[in-house]
């Protein structure tokens, strides 16, 4: 084999371990357990940095911070694997405001609120609701895809889940179930997230997602911090706990969907997608352990939600034989 053969044969074994399934499996299990660290994560900052539930300001700040980082280390990471540095070109900008304003601004606004409001069980559970809005406002408001009966029941599926981790609909008829400060914000979080993941299929197709993702983390955090600020609110650093937090909830985001990013390049879409179903699981049982839900996490009703949230994003990203594909989470 001459120089040249073997310079070509590294960029295909690289490729082909990032294929091999247990690979593929370890990695979509680490992303999954970054991703359903978070609602812990967050929980577990309110406490460090002593922010109250009423704190609303301190806690958009608190978001904001934590999508700055977030921001800098995707653009870092994502400039480290393409051995050049991200920058958006002239015509990007705009659709870069765009995501930032839903993904990051809207989304997460809600996410922050619904979880000084709700239990992190509660919260893993209703914000995999995004997952089956994506499918509905894909195929209803932007027309990416077609409905199809598997996408359809896999809607019902997970959507019966969340029905069931709320109370029923005699829970939610009593209204005792859900407030809008809690389940509702986190209800709303899951629009805002099926809203930038069609936004993101969009604009993915002329622009690098990773510098798209990057940039609008940084400006979108640079916004809710702007406004937490102006609002009254701050951050108080009482123990270098608060420091490794506020690192960690960045690398969240930069380092699961740097990862993720990595994957789908080289598996088809609907192979990793469907794994996508261990998100919830993860942010369940991290719940269970870091914040001593266990009763809430492994009661039957919150079993029962789980198993069918988890079946719903299976079913809604199974590959069909038309081959069609679903969209990646951001």
């Amino acid at each position: 084999m001459n120089t040249m053969e073997k310079n070509d044969a590294r960029p295909r074994e690289k490729a082909a371990i990032w294929t091999r399934f247990p690979v593929v499996f370890a990695a979509a299990l680490f992303c999954c357990v970054l991703w359903g660290s978070a609602s812990p994560a967050i929980k577990i900052a309110y406490q460090l940095f002593q922010i109250p539930a009423t704190d609303t300001a301190s806690r958009i700040v608190l978001a904001g911070s934590r999508f700055m980082l977030a921001g800098a280390m995707t653009v870092f990471f994502g400039s480290l694997l393409s051995r050049k540095t991200l920058i958006p070109g002239k015509g990007s900008w705009g659709k870069i405001l765009a995501l930032s304003s839903v993904q990051t601004v809207g989304q997460y606004y809600f996410f922050f609120m619904a979880l000084a409001n709700t239990s992190g069980v509660r919260g893993s559970v209703i914000n995999a609701s995004g997952n089956f809005i994506a499918i509905l406002l894909a195929v209803y408001l932007f027309r990416l895809e077609k409905m199809t009966l598997r996408k359809l029941a896999g809607c019902i599926v997970g959507f019966l889940g969340i029905l069931i981790i709320l109370g029923g609909p005699k829970a939610l008829a009593a209204g005792g179930a859900v407030t809008l400060a809690g389940e509702g914000a986190m209800l709303a979080a899951g629009l805002f997230y099926g809203l930038s993941g069609c936004m993101i299929k969009i604009f993915s197709k002329d622009e690098n997602p990773v510098t798209l993702s990057g940039y609008q983390f940084f400006i979108g955090g640079a916004v809710l911090c702007a406004v937490g600020i102006l609002m009254g609110g701050s951050l108080h650093f009482y123990s270098m706990g608060c420091v490794w937090n506020l690192l960690y909830m960045g690398f969240i985001s930069a380092g699961a969907y740097t990862l993720w990013g990595i994957l789908l390049k080289y598996n088809p879409v609907s192979r990793i997608s469907i794994l996508g179903f261990m998100n919830p699981v993860m942010g369940v049982l991290l719940s269970a352990l870091f914040l001593r839900e266990g009763n809430e996490a492994f009661s039957l009703t919150g079993l029962l939600a789980l198993a069918l949230v988890s079946a719903g994003i299976i079913i809604v990203n199974a590959p069909s034989q038309a081959g069609n594909q679903p969209g990646k989470r951001s």
